[in-house]
C-alpha cells in the first residue's frame, strides 16, 4: 500500500500537525518505507513456526514453595499508628 503526498497531507490535519511541503514529502518517503517492510514481513510464509512466548529458549527458574519467614504480626501491629482488629487502618485515599 502506497500513500500519496494527500493521504499525509491529511493524516497530518486528523493529527492536527502543521507541515509544510518539504516536512509532509520527508515523511510520505519515510510511510511509504515502512509499508514496504511491513509487506516484506507480510510475505515471509510463517505456517511452520511455532509461536513463542519469548524470544530465548529458557526455561524459568522456580523456587520451592515453602514458607521462608516467620510471622511477624504480632510483634509489627503494635508499631502501627493505628490498628483494629489485628489489621492495620490507613487513611482513606480515594474519596
Amino acid at each position: 500500500m502506497a500513500l500519496t503526498l494527500d493521504d499525509v497531507r491529511r493524516v497530518a490535519r486528523l493529527a492536527r500537525l502543521r507541515q509544510d511541503d518539504t516536512q509532509a514529502q520527508s515523511m510520505l518517503i519515510e510511510l511509504n518505507r515502512i509499508f514496504e517492510l511491513i509487506g516484506q514481513m507480510q510475505a515471509v510464509d510463517t505456517s511452520a513456526v511455532e509461536p513463542m512466548s519469548h524470544p530465548r529458549d529458557v526455561a524459568q527458574r522456580l523456587r520451592s514453595d515453602r514458607v521462608t519467614e516467620s510471622d511477624r504480626r504480632t510483634r509489627l501491629l503494635p508499631l502501627a499508628p493505628s490498628s483494629e482488629a489485628g489489621l492495620y487502618l490507613v487513611p482513606r485515599v480515594i474519596e
